[in-house]
């Protein structure tokens, strides 16, 4: 009933505003009125109303520049219609200027209804600044309009916007924001500028933090939902927004031509690559997906996460060659990933026969099972820890590599890449400090200037994906991994956003087989790929058969870093 009473109400309106209008525009062409035309008018402008968009039903409460443009091409219909009508009773002039008088009232009342049903009745006691004008920005001031923030500045680095506002928020730029807060703090900063790279987003972080009790950011491009509230999707500023690099050269049909409808089979599904690795093909649409994993929990997880009927979970060791033969016959899968390992560098230091075991044996029966079934592809998950080692674990995985170059690879293309850490890992720096910063401190660090790559993990496995499209036999590739970080800075801004100034840094020592820095590259004449992100080494040429000898004696030795060394002459160990 009260749905029909505003439709009745909104054809009111047209009958009460065209006499008004006409009436008004009479007076200033000093002619008499003629009824008969505004009833005429009235009728036709009620018809198009009913009939086009159904105009009459549209809601002022919920009024857009749409809305305004659906209104105007109503009544400029209804005009068509009965100015041919009229023409001789009155004149076009006169007409025209009732038309767009019309327009103008109407779309005033319209207007000043939606401002008075949508105006704020919460006391704005907060404060808030938007940083970006663009239309992120604009969608945030629309959202937040009615809410306890008054909306005081937008800040924009464009100079042409810069001195403008934007209903009446006026647009600044940072150094003003300094100027006009002077030892004063505002509430809230929204940094809306999702295109904008970490590198900016770290610097505005830095240089505004000391203005603003609280700090939120919009994810990425990449991540932003379009059909949910911006401002629900608002988060706070966290260490992965400040490191995360996201490749400007990923090249996603080239990934998808590389996934579509191929069975893919993971090993070590259940790890943080892994896992993710997963993801992201069922996003490229594989057709089928083989999860190797001997843990039944991450499993599970992954399982119970995913929910996908692509998805065929296999328990089992990349060590047992019987067990393995057996999943390649059933599947035949046309990609494996093999991502596999263990990678944390003190306890492979002191597990050093398991560490060989599973990282080296574990690829080789990969590799060569690949080769026996013919996989069309097979990626090879590397480290930069296998760029001149000073650990087992990078020596291991440096040793992979080689067998991946060297290996009689038949009809199978076999390619290795390196990368540095992943923000976010099990096992990383990043959750350990977390975890740390939630106990109250202090942080551990190893060393003062101990530095290592990041990555975020969604992109490390996209680019990996894209090495495998691009691969040939024998390739190794390098990811692109921008500036080494310092961990210490790390820990002390992971502080900052956690607002526990209080919680302090203890430097503990390297630990056996860490560096203090980390390389991505054997040597200097590594070459440009198609993309800028991604790298190509030369081959290392080792002679496949007394690699496998050497492989074979490693297993069997007692002196197991003495013939790491022999197999990997760089391998410095404990060398920092």
């Amino acid at each position: 009933m009260f749905a029909a009473d505003k439709r009745i109400l909104n054809i009111l309106v047209i009958i009460v505003l065209t006499c008004i209008t006409f009436i008004w525009t009479y007076w200033i062409f000093h002619n008499d009125v003629q009824f008969e035309v505004i009833g005429g008018v009235v009728f036709v402008r009620i018809l198009a109303s009913i009939f086009l968009f159904k105009d009459y039903s549209l809601s002022w409460s919920k009024v857009t520049q749409k809305t305004f443009l659906l209104k105007s091409l109503v009544y400029i219909a209804a005009f068509c219609v009965y100015a041919p009508l009229f023409y001789t009773h009155v004149r076009i002039a006169l007409m025209l200027s009732e038309l767009f008088f019309y327009l103008f009232s109407i779309t005033f009342v319209m207007y000043a209804y939606y401002f008075l049903i949508n105006r704020s009745r919460v006391e704005k006691d907060k404060s808030l600044i938007i940083y970006g004008a663009g239309k992120s920005g604009l969608k945030l001031e629309e959202e937040y309009r009615n809410s306890s923030y008054q909306i005081r500045y937008f800040i924009d680095d464009d100079k042409r916007l810069q001195k403008r506002s934007i209903d009446s928020v006026k647009i600044i730029s940072q150094q003003e924001l300094k100027e006009k807060l002077g030892e004063n703090k505002y509430d809230l900063l929204l940094i809306a500028i999702p295109s904008a790279s970490p590198k900016i987003i770290n610097a505005i972080y830095d240089e505004c933090k000391p203005y603003f009790h609280e700090i939120k950011i919009l994810p990425s491009l990449d991540t932003i939902l379009s059909d949910t509230f911006l401002s629900n999707q608002l988060k706070e500023m966290t260490v992965e927004d400040l490191l995360a690099r996201h490749p400007k050269d990923l090249d996603k049909v080239k990934i998808s031509e590389f996934i579509h409808g191929k069975t893919i089979l993971i090993t070590g599904a259940g790890g943080s690559i892994g896992s993710e690795i997963v993801r992201q093909c069922l996003k490229y649409n594989a057709k089928k997906l083989i999860l190797i994993d001997h843990s039944e929990f991450n499993l599970y997880q992954l399982l119970e996460e995913l929910k996908s009927n692509k998805l065929i979970p296999v328990m089992q060791s990349v060590l047992n060659e019987t067990l393995m033969d057996k999943t390649f016959e059933t599947h035949k899968p046309d990609i494996v990933v093999h991502a596999a390992a263990y990678k944390h560098v003190p306890l492979v230091e002191s597990n050093v026969e398991e560490g060989i075991l599973n990282n080296v044996l574990g690829t080789k029966i990969c590799i060569d099972l690949s080769i026996k079934h013919e996989v069309q592809k097979f990626i090879l998950i590397s480290t930069d820890k296998a760029v001149r080692p000073t650990n087992v674990m990078g020596t291991t995985k440096r040793i992979c590599e080689l067998y991946a170059q060297n290996v009689d690879a038949k009809e199978t293309h076999i390619v290795a890449v390196r990368f540095g850490n992943v923000l976010g890992s099990s096992g990383s720096v990043i959750p350990k400090f977390k975890a740390q910063i939630e106990k109250g401190g202090p942080i551990t660090v190893t060393h003062p200037e101990i530095t290592r790559y990041f990555m975020l993990i969604p992109e490390a496995c996209e680019l990996v994906l894209q090495t495998g499209a691009i691969g040939e036999n024998g390739e190794l590739f390098i990811l692109d991994m921008g500036e080494p970080v310092k961990i210490a800075d790390l820990a002390q801004k992971m502080i900052d956003l956690s607002g526990k100034k209080e919680i302090l840094i203890e430097f503990t020592g390297l630990r056996p087989g860490e560096k203090l820095y980390e390389e991505l590259l054997i040597h200097e004449s590594d070459k440009k790929t198609a993309y800028e992100s991604i790298m190509v080494t030369n081959k290392t040429p080792y002679a496949i058969e007394k690699l496998c000898i050497d492989i074979e004696e490693l297993f069997t030795c007692n002196d197991k870093i003495a013939k790491l060394k022999e197999i990997v002459p760089e391998f410095n160990h404990n060398a920092h």
